[in-house]
């Protein structure tokens, strides 16, 4: 029987990640008003790592989340701790300079590294797997992975990542889909809803009072800080304000919500499949994902099911066969899963800004913000998260190599934006169907 996605405010939706979770706790609705350093609004990586960083740090911290820790893309998400951001190297150093493009790479990679040591120290249980490999859908694709692959090698040290030929790939995977790939092994995967829930714990345990069910219905400027209504009538009273709602702002804040547009992705889970089935789909137990604009991401869980996400919706709440829609993306690669029963399927909000990089900025001195990471936000939300405990406390470098990435609103204002942007998603959706069928 399938378990499809539920809306319930008090729960998780239903998922292979919330079926399979470890150490989940409730935690408390706000019931009286309360004073603090910081008041973190949003329970996801980001916000659950920026209060633990902070408290950390020494900050009297608070963390309101609107409906459950993880409850959204950090608890539904395709799990890949993957290296780097959208843009290749090479891009960035064309669009912002060699020198910042280099900060921008020590910070990605020491993303990675603050997900497994914080995995450690706290003895979070989530099946941390190492490897990723990106696939190839077209001969175009495949050399730019190479070419990829060797300037990382040569000018940014990164001896983790080679090219693997379309022979190589089809041994790997099982599949003659694709023209050829890149293994990057200090990338990595794991279950987020489980990450999000060991975080959660590390953070009260360091003394961050966390409070679900709890939504920030509006905020403003008072003589000591500012004050943060809930709709449970409790008042927050803070010295400093860090808004971690990317994809589910909502209109908490219109000012930089005009930046990203939430995307919806699927994603579904086989049955268990056997030992055999699953080495003869991924060899390696590595993390997969395809050259497509609509790309394909997958993955074998610890109790070997298929992870098969991706399927973008771009109207928000349309009602579509999450199974239905994923099963034949999964036979379209995988034809020997014809008759492979799916036992999950769920759908969750992204948030992406117009050029696909990450927005962090602040509005006040007081009043920080992060969103838009455009499906690369895995590893890199929660490096974010320390970044914000540390400019908090005084220490900004990294924080203004990530803020001076320049972003534009979305294009036709608050009526207008969805349309135009459907239309374009759409767009490049067939550009897709049209690419992967002419095989390059």
């Amino acid at each position: 029987m399938i378990q499809s996605d539920s809306s319930a405010e008090s729960y998780h939706i239903k998922s292979y990640y919330a079926a399979t979770t470890i150490g989940l706790r409730s935690y408390p609705k706000i019931k009286e008003s309360e004073r603090c350093d910081v008041c973190v609004i949003g329970g996801g990586f980001t916000g659950l790592s920026t209060a633990l960083n902070l408290a950390e740090l020494g900050y009297d911290t608070v963390l309101l989340e609107a409906k459950r820790v993880g409850w959204g893309a950090s608890g539904r998400n395709g799990g890949q701790v993957g290296t780097g951001m959208h843009w290749s190297q090479q891009e960035l150093e064309n669009k912002f300079g060699a020198e910042q493009a280099a900060n921008l790479w020590n910070i990605t990679e020491l993303a990675k590294r603050e997900v497994t040591k914080r995995i450690s120290r706290h003895q979070i249980a989530c099946d941390f797997k190492s490897g990723v490999l990106a696939t190839a859908v077209t001969r175009k694709a495949a050399a730019e992975l190479e070419k990829n692959a060797i300037y990382l090698q040569e000018y940014y040290n990164h001896a983790a990542i080679r090219y693997v030929s379309s022979d190589e790939v089809s041994e790997m995977l099982g599949t003659s889909s694709y023209f050829g790939g890149s293994l990057d092994t200090s990338s990595g995967h794991f279950h987020p809803l489980n990450f999000a829930i060991g975080l959660a714990r590390a953070a009260t345990d360091a003394g961050v009072r966390v409070y679900e069910t709890s939504p920030v219905r509006a905020y403003h400027k008072n003589l000591d800080g500012y004050s943060l209504e809930t709709n449970l009538g409790a008042e927050v009273r803070a010295r400093y304000v860090v808004f971690a709602c990317n994809a589910y702002i909502d209109r908490l804040r219109i000012k930089f919500s005009r930046y990203i547009i939430p995307i919806e992705s699927m994603i579904v889970a086989t049955e268990p499949l056997s030992a055999k089935q699953a080495s003869e789909l991924i060899r390696d137990d590595v993390a997969v994902y395809d050259s497509k604009f609509c790309l394909d991401y997958y993955r074998l869980s610890a109790d070997k099911r298929l992870l098969f996400g991706g399927g973008e919706a771009y109207i928000p709440n349309l009602n579509v066969d999450v199974a239905r829609t994923m099963k034949r993306r999964i036979i379209a690669v995988y034809p020997q899963l014809t008759n492979t029963r799916i036992d999950y399927a769920w759908r969750g909000k992204i948030a992406i800004t117009t050029s696909r990089l990450p927005s962090i900025g602040r509005l006040f001195p007081d009043v920080y913000y992060a969103q838009g990471f455009s499906g690369h936000g895995v590893a890199l939300t929660n490096m974010v998260g320390k970044i914000l405990a540390e400019t908090i406390a005084g220490t900004a470098e990294q924080f203004d190599v990530l803020a001076s990435i320049p972003h534009r609103s979305f294009p036709g204002g608050r009526v207008m934006r969805w349309p135009i942007h459907v239309v374009g998603m759409y767009y490049y959706a067939l550009a897709d169907r049209l690419l992967t069928r002419s095989f390059g």
